[in-house]
């Protein structure tokens, strides 16, 4: 009877743990999924008002899960405001202008304030001019406004080779300009005639957002770049600062609860646990490592890494002598 007694006491302690192991590992995942979503899920379980803020560096394209997340915030009710740190040279004229699109849905819901890092130039310049303040450091790169294609054309050094290209083609200015031809002046003109109107666009922007015209900033036109001292001068940017300012701004002008904690908010990939994610997050970061080396080993410029992006593009760089 002891015995039997002993057995069953032993298998009820077992049930015991095997349920506070499980509640244990559930707790852990929970915690874990919070941290990954950078605290976002969380925080609209438990409905804590939060400031979120989305970085944007590097090269600026329509990247779809941004557009999404950019949507998710705004729908979201317990995101009182939007931060948008932005530290790029520009990217895709395209890319810049879903994004600005994006972030004009977002201030119809809620405050949305521009930090500018380092550089945030053409494209990322756009992004700026969609929200309601725009705070830069008295020394970040900023302006470029302008719209720019670039190809290479490889047509002499075909000839050198002796590699010769056949097409046949629907009519005179499909594809065009080309790789394999010089650039004629029917080519030149349409093409001149779609960067014309990119940048006339871009220049509405900057004239309807910060309300000046474009023919009073001595080299706005002509694609100029400005400190953020200069641009302050100019009514290009708002007020010289960083993440500090533009949270006191939010608090001051726009009655943003004070000291919310700013919440970093990045695209979803979907379950970060799975073996598949995990093998693809090597990948990328095998790949990236890889791609990096070989930049630095053969010398990579500016020019060259501009030629990987495709279409009408807004990006700064300095000329390399």
């Amino acid at each position: 009877m002891f015995e039997t007694e002993t057995v069953l006491d032993r298998r009820r302690l077992r049930r015991h743990l095997s349920f506070w192991r499980l509640a244990a590992i559930a707790a852990i995942a929970i915690a874990a999924g919070a941290y990954f979503s950078n605290g976002d899920t969380l925080a609209g379980l438990t409905g804590k008002k939060q400031i979120a803020r989305v970085t944007l560096e590097g090269t600026i394209s329509e990247d779809r899960k941004k557009l999404r997340m950019l949507g998710k915030i705004a729908e979201a009710d317990h995101v009182a405001a939007l931060i948008v740190f932005v530290n790029s040279p520009g990217g895709t004229t395209t890319g810049g202008e879903a994004i600005y699109e994006a972030l004009r849905e977002v201030s119809k819901k809620k405050p949305v304030v521009a930090q500018f890092g380092t550089i945030a130039a053409s494209a990322g310049y756009i992004v700026g001019l969609a929200t309601d303040h725009i705070v830069a450091r008295g020394n970040t790169i900023t302006g470029s406004v302008g719209v720019i294609v670039q190809w290479p054309e490889v047509s002499d050094l075909l000839d050198k080779v002796g590699v010769k290209v056949n097409e046949v083609k629907s009519g005179l200015l499909k594809a065009t300009p080309s790789l394999f031809q010089p650039l004629d002046e029917p080519g030149r003109k349409v093409t001149s005639e779609m960067v014309t109107d990119s940048y006339r666009w871009f220049l509405s922007l900057v004239e309807e957002r910060r309300g000046i015209k474009a023919d009073n900033v001595p080299g706005l036109m002509e694609g100029r770049i400005f400190s953020g001292r200069q641009a302050l001068a100019h009514k290009l940017i708002d007020e010289i600062g960083g993440e500090a300012e533009a949270v006191r701004w939010l608090e001051d002008e726009r009655k943003i609860a004070k000291k919310l904690k700013v919440v970093d908010w990045k695209p979803s990939d979907g379950s970060r646990f799975g073996l598949t994610s995990i093998a693809a997050d090597i990948s990328r970061a095998a790949t990236s490592a890889a791609l990096t080396a070989f930049s630095e080993r053969a010398g990579e410029t500016a020019l060259l890494r501009g030629f990987s992006l495709d279409g009408l593009v807004s990006v700064w760089h300095p000329s390399e002598n």
